[in-house]
């Protein structure tokens, strides 16, 4: 078996080749061809966190495997990230363990991936500024996947603390070669942005309609209530899995389901990103649209990255083998 840490899974994971092989997998899930069970998982109530469990098969990308995964959401705002994983990787052909890999770079990597392909599917072309809400790894991973699909000219960072909003926005600004600021809060990250990533654990939503132009293209993939009622009611709503983002908690996208529950949205409006890639539904149909990708994130994308990851480790020698 092979062994791969996460700075091995962080240098041999291609981004843009990621961005690509998502596709092919959200098809193979929107067509029944992938093979992927609703996420089971066991709570730590006394911290609010859970362990769960995602196994899946995309055949797109050859992969057969399991990523066993934590949310703490008391772990942000510190050095521990509130999503840690590992995956297990299995050969297709024989069902033989095959690799172990650190899953805590792939989650964060392949999310912000997962938004950047929405991101090209459903935002505007001229997209020139994008706001990131939040200031942890995934706002430095969307930061990194979302400005590879448009031009933009300016990237405005927001935060609950406007000293760590600063911080990133100077770390980033030399990596993008983008304009790059904090903003001084929610309402002003979002002003005038025309691709906002809200990445935050908020304990109110982040995204309200009031504060979006028209046209504006939104990613949700934060734990818990991040987008308000009347964006959900006046978007085109996109998710990876409607089985998976209309599902009971820990699975399910609390703002869609809280939405439908108020009878604001009906089930058949939302559109899976594998339904557009195939072309089958259509994603914006207009410059002005509202347009809302909401991410829960789904075996599938763990799939396509640890392929990725396992092929660029053989071809470079890379990552350690041990008899189990």
């Amino acid at each position: 078996m092979l062994l791969l840490s996460r700075g091995e899974v962080e240098e041999l994971l291609d981004v843009d080749a990621l961005i690509d092989a998502l596709a092919g997998a959200m098809a193979d899930l929107s067509a029944g061809r992938a093979s992927v069970p609703n996420r089971v998982a066991a709570f730590v109530d006394e911290r609010g966190g859970l362990l769960g469990a995602m196994p899946g098969y995309t055949p797109s990308a050859g992969a057969l495997m399991s990523k066993l995964v934590t949310l703490f959401p008391g772990n942000a705002g510190t050095d521990v990230p509130t999503h840690q994983a590992v995956i297990a990787v299995f050969d297709p052909a024989d069902g033989r363990p095959v690799a172990l890999l650190d899953g805590t770079a792939i989650t964060a990597i392949r999310t912000g991936a997962g938004s950047a392909l929405a991101t090209r599917l459903l935002a505007r072309e001229d997209a020139a500024t994008l706001a990131i809400l939040g200031t942890g790894v995934q706002a430095r991973a969307h930061a990194a996947a979302v400005t590879r699909v448009r031009r933009f000219a300016e990237l405005r960072v927001a935060g609950r603390n406007r000293a760590r909003a600063d911080a990133l926005a100077e770390e980033l600004a030399p990596q993008l070669g983008l304009s790059v600021r904090a903003a001084a809060s929610w309402e002003a990250a979002c002003d005038g942005a025309d691709v906002v990533c809200a990445t935050t654990h908020p304990g109110e939503p982040v995204v309200r309609r009031a504060w979006l132009s028209p046209g504006t293209h939104v990613t949700s993939v934060g734990f818990g209530r991040e987008v308000d009622d009347a964006t959900v009611a006046d978007a085109c709503v996109v998710v990876e899995s409607r089985a998976a983002a209309l599902s009971p908690p820990p699975s399910g996208a609390d703002d869609l389901i809280e939405t439908m529950q108020r009878g604001l949205v009906d089930a058949d409006r939302v559109v899976e990103v594998g339904e557009l890639v195939e072309g089958s539904r259509p994603g914006r149909t207009a410059a002005d649209q509202l347009t809302l990708y909401k991410s829960v994130g789904v075996a599938v994308q763990d799939g396509a990255a640890a392929a990725l990851v396992l092929q660029a480790a053989r071809e470079r020698g890379a990552g350690r083998e041990v008899e189990l």
